[in-house]
């Protein structure tokens, strides 16, 4: 199977009932983007309208490896629009307040699958069927792990544990599959010379890695004092993606206790193998459709039993306790507060198949749903096809990637 051979072929638009005015001093955009994520769009919209990073507020992050349609505000806006090679902001109103994730209810997909048999086609479509019932296990999805390397080990855990020197090298040493050209040369150097500061610093371009690596010539074992000094987004991104592996795995969990071994099939995602229920009985689909379980942080309640003891479980396997999960030593980082669906279902989902153009005498099929804010659409793939044949071999994860 094939996903995302074309930028047609993953495509998202962001839905939203916000109603722009004539008046306010956020001015509201449409982004239309290919081929960019979220992230380096809006700052190359910074860079040419001269904006600081607060005047500018989006809802949702949207995949680089896609057609996407999202919107977002900047607060006293230029009214005209701004077209590059990879996207299109166009102006379309006022608001009185910054567009953000309270402003929108989820994301509209269209999603074409490539190169498939025939009886794969049958697979995808009989597992589309049971879809409705079972829903979809709502795990964070392998692109909320961009920052784990290859060696599997999570940044904020060892912070956690007391291991700033052991944080900060998995931070800026760890080998990643998104190191490309000079991040990969400046790791090397790093994992090289690792402890000789004087040298990584000669060694090293100008970059937010040798400013570190100065600061360590000063204060060669203060590895606290240079993690706190890593940018801050990328900090929550660490500590963001080891409070989703713990919630991921209280999930997991949650459905080994509410299913039987022949209703769910493993999976190996990249930081863990978790299961997606399949073939449920009703009561067994109806309580976890109903079940929220709250994000691992020392903020949120422990929830009742018997989803408590899991959740006291995954975090003692780790060396943690709940009621103390937070972030210590850094003022600028929270584990986040709330909660989150076990299961997430897909609506207004339709499916059509037919001859792929791309690859001769195979087939193809497009879907189309709506999920709710935070669900991945690449874990409806992985229902319908992985998912679909347990006996077989996952396709290639790389294959899945999407937001």
């Amino acid at each position: 199977m094939k996903v995302k051979r074309t930028p047609g072929d993953f495509q998202v638009e962001e839905l939203t009932d916000v109603v722009p005015a004539d008046r306010g001093r956020f001015t509201f955009y449409r982004l239309e983007k290919t081929g960019i994520g979220t992230f380096e769009a809006l700052e190359t919209v910074r860079r040419r309208w001269n904006l600081s990073e607060r005047q500018v507020s989006y809802g949702g992050l949207k995949d680089r490896h896609a057609q996407t349609l999202q919107y977002l505000t900047i607060l006293d806006g230029p009214d005209h629009p701004l077209e590059t090679e990879s996207f299109l902001l166009e102006p379309l109103g006022r608001l009185s307040f910054a567009y953000g994730p309270p402003n929108f209810r989820g994301n509209r997909f269209t999603i074409t699958l490539r190169d498939l048999s025939p009886r794969a086609i049958e697979q995808a479509r009989a597992s589309l069927a049971s879809l409705p019932s079972d829903g979809v296990p709502n795990y964070f999805d392998d692109q909320r792990f961009g920052s784990v390397g290859f060696g599997g080990g999570f940044i904020a855990r060892a912070w956690l544990l007391g291991e700033p020197e052991t944080a900060l090298r998995l931070a800026i040493a760890e080998p990643t599959e998104s190191d490309r050209g000079e991040s990969k040369l400046e790791k090397a150097i790093l994992r090289e010379h690792w402890g000789d500061w004087a040298t990584v610093k000669a060694k090293l371009s100008r970059s937010h890695a040798r400013s570190l690596a100065t600061y360590l010539v000063d204060h060669p074992t203060d590895f606290r004092g240079a993690f706190a000094r890593l940018r801050r987004d990328l900090r929550s991104i660490y500590f963001s993606a080891y409070q989703s592996h713990l919630w991921n795995r209280i999930l997991g969990r949650w459905i080994e206790r509410n299913s039987r071994p022949d209703q769910r099939a493993e999976f190996d995602f990249k930081v863990a193998t978790l299961p997606i229920p399949i073939g449920l009985d009703p009561l067994d689909a109806s309580t976890l459709s109903s079940t929220r379980i709250p994000l691992p942080s020392s903020r949120n309640p422990l929830p009742v039993e018997p989803l408590g003891a899991i959740c006291r479980e995954v975090l003692a396997e780790e060396g943690l306790v709940w009621e103390e999960f937070r972030v210590r030593k850094l003022e600028d980082v929270f584990f986040s507060k709330g909660d989150r669906a076990a299961i997430f279902h897909a609506d207004r989902l339709h499916h059509t198949a037919g001859a792929d153009e791309l690859y001769p005498g195979r087939r193809k099929l497009t879907l189309g749903f709506e999920l709710p804010k935070g669900a991945y659409a690449t874990l409806v793939i992985k229902r319908i096809t992985d998912a679909a044949r347990p006996s077989e071999a996952p396709s290639n994860p790389s294959d899945h990637r999407a937001e």
